[in-house]
């Protein structure tokens, strides 16, 4: 091994890293910093000075791609026999060696288990997604709780569906899981940490083998994984972590910067180093990441910008949504132009549901795309939706999708306390809901219907824009970045209602921004309906102390529109007469564009997105009814 190569191309706080051989040590890496780099950099280093045998030394970190690539680049060093691992490869493995009995087979995923589980709930919750539900027990799982502990352990946490239904199927799942002799991911690491409690013989043969411990992403720690660590290192301080407190937005799995940012007071004599000098954005963009600092709280971290400076970032509100969108296409266009390349471009969001609006606008555009998180046909709700729609050929296509929709448990009005994966299946059946009301002329059947939407979102190629979640984009970069929507019931998340969830939602939109090499725009609607996220304003503020300058007070919100009011109560009384649900007879989202329009003939009324020729003949004479009886309450704008 070159000691040369080792060391090259650090920066002081890089080398001051890697130099540190012996624990403890916590090195807290602001985003684009070269964490990785200084990491494998220092375990090459313990092994250059002889500190510590390759085989002695257990890296992990939280996915397998992120233990591959920190092989790869130890190998390029030079280095061979250092195990980097996941938690849950390394405890396998250790159960596997250590353990007297192997142990049970693995679930690949607790999505089927829950599912069987779901469907035996009342009615309201039957329909919810697995996936939360197997979201909440992790939580459980990770935080060490177990069933019976459940519901003394919830505090502020809200769970995908009320506590004591949770908390029952939290006992069965263990039950069922117990009855066919099987264990999950959060078992592995759990059943590592009792077989180490009780063998002795077991453990100290562990640590005669490992001395030596590096964490990567430490601020995603949970206490499952803090528990198997502490017991890997007994009485021992050889730790280096490595993480960024910015960056810990995962808390819904029960992980905790907390860990990261207590190190020193764990460990007497912790060396602590700040890498913030970052190599991936220009200084507009780390300015603008800067303005959230002083409300981050935790480690502070100025992050310093290696390359040289680049555009502007964009701070715009648009009066509506198709402004917004408008906007976002052209940007996007006038950078292909200049030379930029649609798959160095990202689109983030809050909820996978959102994907829909931008996989719907830049098919329209023929602007290639990729969903990183699962486009809107990809995800079960649509692929249900699809396989029984093309078995019909009726013409009335809204009334089969919202009978659907119906048995689907499609709710207009959305409760609050609702896990991310309900919202996104709810909001994909309302999708069905408008496409179809707008498809709709009494003629097409519900196979075209179906060649339709194919259309419109089957442009999904695996190149071009980025479309992704907050969560999904963490650890990715791209050229330009696109913040959309940046809204109050968006970012923060609507459920987001302690100081503990508002401080991760923060971070977040820290985790976004950071993600932009050269370009950045954030931007969203005001319109009295919605207005700017309170993360915008903490932007604007925090701009406004650096420049000087004076901000300009935000468009007073409107109050609720009368119009609208009297349209859902006509809506209301008419969805009593039809005997069917009010969505059938308009949607939302419909009745707020005819409110916002005022059309005054029938013409002007067909023209509006969700009135087909059907619910036109049907609806339209008493929409412009109610319409004519309130214009004078309320003057069109």
């Amino acid at each position: 091994m070159d000691r040369d190569r080792v060391f090259s191309e650090l920066n002081e706080r890089q080398r001051e890293s890697v130099q540190a051989v012996g624990g403890p040590v916590c090195i807290l890496a602001g985003a684009g910093s070269g964490k990785t780099t200084t990491i494998t950099r220092r375990i090459a280093n313990q092994v250059l000075t002889n500190t510590f045998e390759p085989s002695a030394i257990l890296a992990v970190t939280f996915t397998d791609k992120a233990a591959g690539e920190m092989r790869a680049r130890l190998t390029a060093l030079g280095v061979e026999g250092i195990r980097a691992r996941t938690f849950h490869s390394a405890a396998l493995g250790q159960l596997r060696y250590f353990s007297n009995d192997p142990p049970p087979q693995i679930m690949p995923s607790k999505v089927v288990a829950l599912r069987q589980i779901a469907n035996t709930l009342p009615k309201p919750y039957r329909f919810r997604p697995a996936a939360d539900l197997a979201t909440e027990v992790e939580w459980a799982k990770n935080r060490r709780v177990p069933p019976d502990l459940y519901l003394g352990s919830l505090d502020e946490h809200e769970p995908p569906i009320p506590a004591d239904l949770m908390a029952s199927v939290y006992k069965r799942y263990e039950r069922g899981k117990s009855d066919r002799n099987l264990i999950d991911f959060e078992d592995l690491l759990e059943r590592t940490i009792q077989m180490f409690d009780t063998d002795e013989a077991a453990l100290e043969e562990f640590s005669a083998r490992y001395m030596a411990f590096t964490v990567d992403e430490y601020q995603d720690v949970n206490l499952l994984q803090e528990t198997l660590l502490r017991t890997w290192l007994g009485e021992r301080d050889q730790l280096c972590v490595v993480g960024d407190d910015y960056q810990s937005i995962y808390g819904f799995t029960g992980a905790t910067p907390s860990y990261l940012l207590g190190m020193p007071d764990r460990f007497v004599g912790t060396k602590i180093v700040r890498l913030e000098d970052n190599y991936r954005s220009t200084p507009q963009v780390l300015a603008m990441a800067n303005r959230l600092v002083p409300r981050l709280g935790g480690a502070k971290k100025i992050l310093r910008a290696v390359r040289g400076d680049g555009p502007e970032c964009t701070l715009r509100s648009f009066s509506d949504p198709a402004a917004e969108m408008t906007s976002l296409i052209d940007q996007m266009k006038a950078l292909h132009q200049q030379g930029g390349a649609y798959e160095e471009m990202a689109i983030l969001y809050r909820l996978n549901f959102r994907s829909e609006d931008y996989e719907e606008a830049l098919a329209a555009e023929g602007i290639p795309y990729q969903v990183r998180d699962g486009a809107f046909l990809n995800r079960q709700t649509a692929r249900q939706m699809v396989a029984s729609l093309r078995r019909k050929t009726s013409t009335s296509v809204a009334g089969e999708v919202g009978k659907l929709a119906t048995r689907a448990g499609y709710l207009e009005d959305l409760p609050d306390g609702l896990g991310e994966q309900e919202i996104t299946r709810q909001n994909d059946l309302g999708r069905f809901i408008r496409l179809s009301e707008e498809f709709d002329d009494g003629t097409r059947t519900c196979v075209d219907f179906v060649r339709d939407i194919e259309g419109r979102f089957g442009s999904e190629g695996g190149r071009g824009v980025n479309l992704l979640t907050y969560h999904r984009a963490k650890g990715l970069e791209f050229e330009a970045v696109f913040l959309p929507q940046v809204q109050d019931g968006e970012l923060p998340f609507r459920r987001s209602k302690s100081e503990q969830a508002i401080a991760e939602e923060r971070r977040l939109f820290y985790v976004g921004i950071t993600r932009a090499k050269t370009a950045l725009t954030i931007t969203w609607v005001n319109d009295g309906r919605r207005k700017a996220s309170a993360f915008v304003g903490e932007l604007r503020e925090a701009g406004a102390r650096t420049t000087g300058k004076t901000i300009p007070p935000a468009p007073s919100e409107t109050s609720p529109s009368p119009i609208l009011g009297a349209l859902k109560e006509w809506r209301r009384q008419r969805s009593k007469v039809d005997s069917v649900p009010a969505f059938i007879v308009f949607h939302d989202a419909t009745l707020e564009e005819i409110a916002e329009q005022q059309p005054v003939c029938l013409e002007d009324l067909a023209a509006i997105p969700g009135i087909g020729p059907t619910k036109l003949e049907r609806y339209g004479s008493e929409v412009l009814m109610v319409l004519h009886s309130h214009t004078e309450a309320a003057p069109k704008r």
